[in-house]
């Protein structure tokens, strides 16, 4: 009963050990790589396994590469996947390039994809070119009109240029640049309705590529919309600003005039109040003047005479040139 108990407990250790050990080496993984022709040692899936390494990743993508007729060891495919590659989706970029006659190598294509570029992506885009539709670019004529210009980029994935080179939004910029460029000397908006390749052909010559991941294979004008009439409207806005200026200079010379009318009221009052200031002191002149016997009663009213006379005077002086008044609108 004993020996039963004991080669039962061994043979559950044996089966745990076996499945343990199955489990760590991949024997199934190792069988499909026999059996589709790629040679790789039972040693080496267990390395993987001890570099943290999933076997899978790599074999797979081998096989793949194999049936393709690609030699592709099996360390660079590990190295690549240590660095933080995608060792599939540099297999599958590898596979279509070959059967594009695109010239790609293995190393080419794993920096690409440690660029952070799709590499299978861009194969892709080598073999099918990709359209890039620009938004309505608003450039202005010589006359004036403002020309609203949609254009649509034929672009061509350039490998060589994949690593470091720029992306869309680079091709967008610049293809508005040279829009804006192209309106602007254009003499006239009509100018521009008339021949909108005029636009495409002169963007085109420009080598707007150039320092891109793409290749630009053509530009094509999709809309053209006349929009506002910008000359009006900074004439408007320069003759509303000038007229604002002239009533701002106009309140100034208002307000300096006032301002001078101002003073020379304060300076007639002032000058009144003296005249009465002095006016008041007459009567105690006189009076003094009677105190101390500089004048008399007769002097005081031959005086009174004068001023009396000197009032009529004034009176008939004034008839009269009412009088010649009347005669002269008679006589009109």
């Amino acid at each position: 009963m004993g020996t039963l108990i004991s080669f039962i407990i061994l043979a559950g250790l044996v089966l745990f050990g076996l499945v343990i050990l199955l489990t760590f080496i991949p024997i199934g993984l190792w069988i499909s790589a026999m059996a589709a022709g790629v040679r790789i040692g039972i040693f080496t899936l267990i390395g993987m396994r001890l570099r943290r390494v999933i076997p899978s990743r790599i074999v797979n993508p081998m096989i793949k590469a194999t049936k393709a007729g690609l030699d592709v060891g099996v360390n660079k495919l590990e190295a690549h996947y240590l660095a933080g590659g995608n060792v599939d989706r540099v297999v599958n970029a590898l596979i279509a390039s070959q059967r594009a006659n695109i010239p790609l190598e293995f190393e080419r294509a794993a920096a690409i994809d440690l660029a952070g570029r799709d590499v299978l992506q861009a194969v892709q885009m080598s073999v099918n070119p990709r359209v890039i539709e620009t938004p309505k670019v608003a450039a202005v004529a010589k006359d004036g009109i403002e020309v609203m210009v949609k254009a649509r980029v034929t672009v061509r994935a350039n490998i060589d240029r994949l690593v470091g080179g720029a992306g869309e939004e680079t091709i967008i910029a610049r293809v508005g640049e040279g829009i804006v460029t192209t309106v602007g000397s254009a003499s006239t908006h009509k100018a521009v309705l008339e021949n909108p390749d005029l636009i495409s052909t002169t963007v085109l010559g420009k080598g707007l590529d150039a320092g891109t991941a793409f290749e630009i294979l053509s530009i094509d004008i999709a809309d053209v919309d006349v929009g506002r009439n910008i000359g009006a409207q900074l004439q408007t806005d320069q003759a509303e600003a000038d007229k604002r200026i002239a009533q701002a200079k106009a309140e100034e010379r208002r307000a300096m005039a006032v301002a001078k009318e101002q003073e020379m009221i304060a300076a007639v009052q002032e000058m009144k109040a003296k005249v009465v200031e002095a006016e008041a002191e007459v009567p105690r002149a006189m009076a003094e003047a009677f105190r101390s016997g500089n004048l008399g009663v007769m002097d005081y009213y031959n005086m009174k005479n004068i001023l009396a006379d000197t009032s009529m005077r004034e009176a008939i002086s004034n008839m009269d040139k009412k009088g010649e008044d009347r005669i002269e609108e008679d006589k009109k």
